[in-house]
């Protein structure tokens, strides 16, 4: 599975306006609901933030993958956002997130989000990949740094 086939530039937001866990993720929800019709950013916050009561999705080291399933989702989709100031994501080491990936499943999705979910997290174990993100100029960069790590795994 390679994950630059799940998203792709305009799901990339360079530096995330939002300060605050539900502004991160409506706006996430915002780019990946352009592409495709009947995918509600409302709903999508609302399956995102009750995800988010089992467990924050910051897994620390400055990272959150949000992710959650919807129905009348055809494909699993993917967006990207950075926040150079960093956003209060109630992340499990209590530092702030800068680094977001978020995932939306269809509702009867099994495996492949979570083969996502695993290799995304791999790639950000590096600590090398999460600073070229953050050192990126631009969108285009961003994907070209995720497509070159994506391309290694």
């Amino acid at each position: 599975m390679q994950i630059t086939d799940l998203f792709n530039r305009d799901y990339i937001i360079e530096e995330l306006n939002s300060v605050s866990k539900r502004a991160v993720l409506a706006e996430l929800s915002e780019v990946l609901s352009r592409d495709h019709r009947g995918l509600a950013p409302g709903a999508m916050v609302n399956v995102l933030l009750e995800r988010e009561k089992l467990g924050s999705t910051g897994i620390g080291d400055g990272i959150a993958i949000p992710h959650g399933k919807l129905k009348g989702l055809e494909r699993l989709v993917i967006s990207f956002g950075r926040s150079r100031q960093g956003v209060d994501f109630d992340a499990i080491d209590g530092k702030p997130v800068h680094i977001f990936f978020l995932l939306m499943a269809p509702e009867s999705s099994t495996g492949q989000h979570l083969k996502a979910l695993a290799k995304i997290s791999r790639m950000l174990k590096d600590p090398g990949f999460r600073s070229d993100l953050m050192a990126a100029e631009n969108a285009e960069e961003i994907y070209r740094k995720i497509a070159e790590k994506d391309e290694s795994y």
